[in-house]
């Protein structure tokens, strides 16, 4: 028995050292497949890490621009962009460059962290390049060859007022140049009790909406959407947006608040990265252009430029397209200005020895006052054909001609920069309006003397748009002794509309002027015996064709030549005076033919056929009138030309 007790006893004891055993190698085995696991979820992370700092590496910075109608709060907007970091006071590496805000890949990562959270989508883009000066004018200098050079734009609306003209005016310049834009549906905290949520992502504050401030959102969206769509675009606010790339996302957004901002920049770079990449690639071939020539002190005239591809070194001999020709100078300084924190010292700039794309520099050289923005910079290697480069550069300023009427008839257009031009060139084109002359700088003497040749050619067109440049005084002067307009505005449609205007008030002074010697063309039949024979002749007449007015001359055939009876003083009709009769009206005319001495019954009768005694002049005159004038009008008008004989121009 008692020996059968130790049995037992070591069995147990066997049973738990085994267990004991498998417990260990099961707890070594979880351990070695942890261990596996977290040494493969690191290699996971290193080689996702490396392949963000592969593709940041082989990506530039993409270029946005902020455009829109002014009050939308696009310089508001900007400025909370660029206030947007990470946790603390400081920047977060946001630098202010020449004419752009750049936004490190950290900065971005941070002020998306909590939107982010949701979508976990990977950046990978080394930074984005705002450009700082909202508008059309530095959307269309950064251009080239006539493609634009912004990457994407943010169309800034606000949403209690839809959209406004320029806003219109922007759309058309995006469809022209094919540049992806996202809407920023602005000013939402202006929605009637609106609760605001600071730096809140758009659809969680959203969410904290009462019911009624829910309404009326999605009314003034609802609104702006079909806005949109009658402007050819389909739009969805970004959350519900299911093909981003057929239809256009909208943000909402408050400058004010900054709720849907961060929305907006993880919006832009997965637009970016989603559907750009290749035209981001960083490559090193150089591309820059000119946004802007500026007097410095202490550095002279200089060029702002933003930097697309490739470097630029101090000391590079550089190529520009200068108002009167090609212009070869040497970089002697590449600037930046100090980092934002003290951009209170004025003037006080950051020199490079080199800069490497994508970037917003300042450029100082001799020789830059008559650069053109606009237009691209090239730089000069030991061995390369100045002839060719100098070619190069010129060569889309030189393509303007290609753009002007080919009879020379037209207005004279003087604009600040060539992105302006071929801007207010395309909208011209698009009203159908003849360009004779375009140019690019201040407008001179030289400019309104050219001028006099069409004033006395095509009056009509002895005008001159300027956009957003200088007159000089003898230019001003020219004008006012020759009755030449000059219309100025730094905002296209304003121009537009100022010719609009002029052409409206010119056809109603021409029209004026023409009317006293226009015939309208007529043929009327006499239907009873004369009312009164002798001047004045009253006859009662039937309108077969045309149209009869006071003062047309009526006339009769006898052979090949015709008889002129007289003028009309009146029309009767029912015992009331008309101002004009026409095909198929019975009425008494009375004809003052004092000046003919021409008496019914002697020299015609009632068989006679009656037309209107037309000239060249009065051709000439009526086709100021075409718009009141019938098909049939105009066939009977081209019978009594033929019947009349009445010569060519």
């Amino acid at each position: 028995m008692e020996r059968d007790d130790r049995r037992a006893a070591r069995h147990l004891e066997n049973e738990r050292i085994r267990a004991a055993r498998v417990e260990r190698v099961e707890q070594r085995r979880k351990e070695n497949e942890e261990r596996a696991r977290l040494r493969a979820e690191a290699e996971a992370a290193e080689r996702a890490k490396q392949h963000v700092l592969e593709s940041v590496a082989s990506l530039r910075s993409p270029i946005c621009c902020v455009l829109g109608h002014v009050d939308t709060g696009k310089t508001s907007l900007l400025d909370r962009i660029r206030s947007t970091n990470v946790q603390g006071g400081e920047a977060g590496g946001i630098t202010q460059q020449i004419g752009a805000t750049f936004f490190p890949r950290e900065a971005l990562v941070g002020a998306t962290a909590d939107i982010n959270k949701k979508y976990r989508y990977n950046l990978n883009v080394p930074g984005l390049l705002v450009i700082d000066t909202p508008g059309h004018e530095s959307f269309t200098n950064l251009r080239s060859r006539g493609s634009s050079l912004c990457d994407i734009a943010i169309l800034v609306v606000d949403i209690m007022h839809g959209l406004e003209p320029q806003t219109r005016e922007s759309i058309r310049l995006l469809r022209q140049k094919k540049c992806p834009f996202i809407i920023a549906l602005n000013k939402v905290d202006r929605l009637y009790a609106w609760a605001a949520n600071e730096n809140m992502d758009i659809e969680q504050t959203l969410s904290k909406q009462k019911d009624n401030v829910c309404s009326e959102f999605d009314s003034r969206v609802n609104q702006i959407k079909q806005e949109l769509m009658a402007e050819g675009f389909n739009s969805e606010l970004y959350y519900k947006n299911k093909d981003m790339r057929k239809v256009v996302s909208i943000v909402p957004t408050s400058a004010k608040t900054g709720e849907g901002i961060s929305d907006l920049l993880l919006l832009e770079i997965q637009l970016v990265q989603q559907f750009m990449e290749g035209k981001v690639t960083y490559k090193d071939d150089l591309q820059c252009t000119i946004l802007e020539v500026k007097p410095i002190t202490g550095y002279g005239v200089t060029v702002d430029a933003i930097l697309i591809n490739g470097e630029l070194h101090e000391g590079d001999t550089i190529c520009l397209c200068g108002q009167n020709g090609p212009i070869f100078t040497q970089i002697r300084a590449l600037l930046t200005p100090q980092p934002l924190k003290e951009l209170r010292v004025r003037g006080d700039y950051i020199h490079h020895k080199q800069m490497k794309a994508a970037m917003g520099i300042k450029i100082a050289a001799n020789d830059l006052e008559f650069v053109i923005p606009g237009t691209p910079l090239l730089v000069v290697h030991n061995g390369d054909d100045k002839e060719k480069i100098a070619h190069e550069v010129m060569r889309e300023a030189n393509s303007i001609s290609d753009q002007l009427s080919s009879d020379g008839v037209g207005v004279t257009v003087q604009s600040s920069t060539l992105g302006s031009l071929e801007a207010l060139l395309a909208y011209l084109k698009d009203m159908k309006i003849p360009v004779a002359s375009a140019s690019i700088g201040p407008l001179h003497k030289r400019h309104m003397i050219q001028l006099l040749s069409m004033k006395r050619k095509a009056p009509r067109y002895a005008v001159v748009l300027a956009f957003d440049v200088q007159v000089s005084e003898d230019a001003r002067d020219i004008a006012k002794k020759n009755d030449i307009d000059i219309f100025e505005a730094k905002i296209i449609y304003h121009l537009f509309d100022m010719f609009t205007r002029y052409v409206a008030e010119y056809e109603n002074r021409e029209k004026e002027r023409a009317r006293a010697i226009a015939v309208f063309p007529v043929q009327l039949a006499i239907i009873d015996e004369a009312i009164h024979k002798s001047d004045p002749i009253i006859l009662p007449v039937k309108i077969e064709r045309g149209q009869l007015h006071p003062g047309t001359p009526l006339a009769i055939m006898r052979g090949d030549t015709p008889l002129l009876l007289g003028r009309v003083m009146s029309i009767e009709r029912d015992n009331k005076n008309i101002p004009v009769a026409r095909m198929g009206n019975e009425c008494a005319v009375k004809i003052n033919s004092g000046e003919t001495g021409v008496v019914y019954d002697r020299q015609f009768t009632k068989s006679d056929s009656v037309f209107s005694l037309i000239t060249r002049p009065s051709v000439d005159a009526i086709k100021k009138f075409k718009d009141e004038l019938s098909e049939d009008d105009i066939n009977l008008l081209a019978t009594l030309i033929k019947v009349l004989k009445v010569p060519p121009r």
